[in-house]
C-alpha cells in the first residue's frame, strides 16, 4: 500500500502532509510530519498540485486557505476537532460583541469561520512570542482553548478574555497522574503540552508544542521522559531518541486512549482519497479570504 500511495503521489504531483498524532505508517509514508505550525508553513510553500492533509479538519481548512487555486483532500471529513466544533463561528461572533475594541487572537485550531473573525491567529509553538509582542495594555481575546491561554497568561503575566473550550484528550489528564508516574520513575523528565490544565503544567519540567518537546528531548542530558500529550507522538520521539525511555500518560476519552480524529487517517482512506481525488475540501472563497489575513500575520512573525 506505501509503495502504491508514493506511485500516485509522484503521478499526481501530491503531497502528503500529517501530524505527529496520526498512527505511525500515515507518518511514514508523509512527506512532511509537523505540528500546527510546521505544517502551515509547509502548506504555505508548497509548489504541488494536491495536498492531502493526514490530521484533522482544521488543518486541512488552513491549507486550504494558504492554497485556494490547490485541491486539498482529506481522507475523513468525520476527521474533526472539538476544540474548533465547540466553538462555532456564530457563537463566536455572539461573543466578541461583548468586547469591542479587543484584539482577537484564535488558537488554530478553530474553523475558518472563527479565523475569518480574528486579527491574528497562533499555535503553541508561537502563542508566547506573539502575544508578548503585543502591547502589555492591549486588550485581547483569546479563543478557543482556555488552558492554552491560562498557561500563555500566567507565563507573560498578562490577562486575556478567554473563550471556555477545550481539548478533551489534553484536559482529561490529571496531576494525579503525572504524580504517580514520577514516583514510578522518579529520574524522568516531565515533558507536557499547554492544553493541559495549570495544575498538570505546574508539574512539568518543560511545557511546549509538539515540535519544542521533540527538540528539548533531542537537547536533554537526561534519559527517560514522562510524555504528557498524545501518544501520537512517542512513535517520532522514539525515532529520534533511540536510546531514551518514553512513558506517556493515559489521555483517554470515552474509553479510547488519545485522539480518535487524528486515528481516522489510515492507508487505506489516504489511498483511495489519492485515486478519487475525494473527498475534496471546498471553502467559500471570501470566507477563505478573510480568514488568510489572521493567519499570514501568523506567519510573518
Amino acid at each position: 500500500m506505501k509503495d502504491k500511495i508514493t506511485q500516485l503521489k509522484k503521478a499526481k504531483n501530491a503531497i502528503i502532509l500529517a501530524h505527529y498524532y496520526t498512527l505511525p505508517e500515515v507518518q511514514d509514508v508523509a512527506d512532511f510530519v509537523g505540528d500546527s505550525l510546521a505544517l502551515s508553513q509547509k502548506a504555505a510553500a508548497t509548489d504541488a498540485d494536491i495536498i492531502l492533509f493526514a490530521g484533522v479538519h482544521f488543518m486541512a481548512e488552513t491549507a486550504k486557505i494558504l492554497n485556494p487555486q490547490k485541491k486539498v483532500l482529506i481522507p475523513d471529513l468525520d476527521a474533526g476537532c472539538c476544540l474548533a466544533d465547540d466553538c462555532s463561528a456564530e457563537r463566536f461572533a455572539d461573543f466578541l460583541k461583548d468586547y469591542p475594541n479587543h484584539t482577537v487572537l484564535s488558537y488554530i485550531n478553530c474553523s475558518a469561520g472563527v479565523k475569518a473573525l480574528s486579527d491574528i491567529i497562533v499555535t503553541s509553538g508561537n502563542a508566547l512570542k506573539i502575544v508578548k509582542s503585543l502591547p502589555e495594555n492591549e486588550k485581547i481575546v483569546f479563543a478557543p482553548d482556555k488552558n492554552l491561554g491560562h498557561y500563555i497568561c500566567q507565563t507573560l503575566g498578562r490577562e486575556m478574555v478567554l473563550w471556555d473550550g477545550v481539548c478533551h484528550v489534553h484536559d482529561r489528564i490529571k496531576p494525579e497522574q503525572i504524580a504517580s508516574l514520577r514516583n514510578e520513575y522518579p529520574d524522568a523528565q516531565v515533558i507536557a503540552h499547554p492544553e493541559c490544565r495549570s495544575e498538570v503544567l505546574a508539574l512539568a519540567n518543560f511545557v511546549g508544542s509538539t515540535a519544542a518537546m521533540l527538540k528539548h528531548v533531542a537537547q536533554s542530558q537526561d534519559k527517560t521522559f514522562i510524555v504528557v500529550t498524545e501518544r501520537g507522538i512517542l512513535y517520532e520521539l522514539t525515532k529520534q531518541n533511540p536510546g531514551k525511555i518514553f512513558i506517556p500518560v493515559n489521555a483517554s476519552v470515552n474509553g479510547f486512549d488519545g485522539c480518535r480524529s487524528m486515528k481516522l487517517n489510515n492507508l487505506d482512506n489516504i489511498y483511495q482519497a489519492l485515486v478519487t481525488e475525494q473527498p475534496e475540501l471546498i471553502l467559500d472563497d471570501e470566507l477563505s479570504r478573510k480568514a488568510k489575513k489572521a493567519i499570514d500575520r501568523m506567519l510573518s512573525y
